[in-house]
């Protein structure tokens, strides 16, 4: 039996090394840069920009892809709010800030679903709540280099990822598709040997806000 297992997990590493495994998602995705976060008061975080406030809502996704050696699976949030306070129609001005129901959390498969809901992976009962609020946004080519605090099951981390923003009559559009590590975020099940699972979490953001009534 043990002679059987060693002969597979062979097989398995030779698979991969050949080609044989999935494909890592991340290939196709920017590396988001992951940093300590740096300290911000509270009174510099509550500050408000003054400009016009853009409710992040319909149309909106938050979705990820995470992957292992022998597939991968889709997964998001359902329930998330968030604003962009957009500053003389410059991107680059503003901020944009967004927290996320992670008990909201679904994947592409239910008991995967019930899964990275455990405290193996992001541990919703915990941590029912992730945050990112931006500290700047440079314009870029092509787009924009987005960096802001994420705070994610419990840890805290700088990151700037790249990302493409629209702003048209009444609404602020943008797209970004990056990726993480997960074990940055202290989210380090291992999986099994023969079912490695990859550290890069790839994430997209499809992000639609809409100019508050009366602001």
């Amino acid at each position: 039996m043990k002679r059987t297992r060693i002969l597979f997990l062979f097989l398995m590493f030779v698979a991969v090394a050949m080609g044989g495994g999935c494909s890592n998602p991340a290939e196709d995705a920017a590396p988001a840069t992951v940093e300590e976060p740096e300290a911000i008061s509270a009174e510099t975080e509550a500050a408000l920009p003054s400009g016009t406030v853009y409710t992040i809502g319909e149309g909106s996704t938050v979705g990820f892809t995470g992957s292992k050696i022998t597939g991968s699976h889709d997964g998001g949030f359902n329930s998330f709010t968030g604003e962009i306070i957009l500053v003389d129609g410059d991107p680059a001005a503003s901020r944009v800030a967004f927290t996320i129901d992670t008990t909201s959390l679904w994947a592409d498969a239910e008991k995967l679903t019930g899964h990275l809901k455990s405290p193996d992976f992001f541990d919703v009962e915990t941590y029912p709540t992730a945050k990112f609020v931006s500290t700047a946004i440079v314009a870029a080519e092509p787009g924009y280099e987005v960096t802001g605090n994420l705070v994610l099951h419990g840890i805290t981390k700088q990151i700037t990822f790249p990302a493409a923003i629209e702003v048209a009559e009444g609404v602020v559009k943008a797209t970004a598709e990056f990726f993480v590590m997960r074990f940055d975020f202290k989210i380090e099940y291992p999986g099994r040997p023969d079912d490695l699972i990859r550290d890069e979490v790839v994430i997209r953001l499809d992000i639609n806000a809409r100019e508050q009534a009366g602001i």
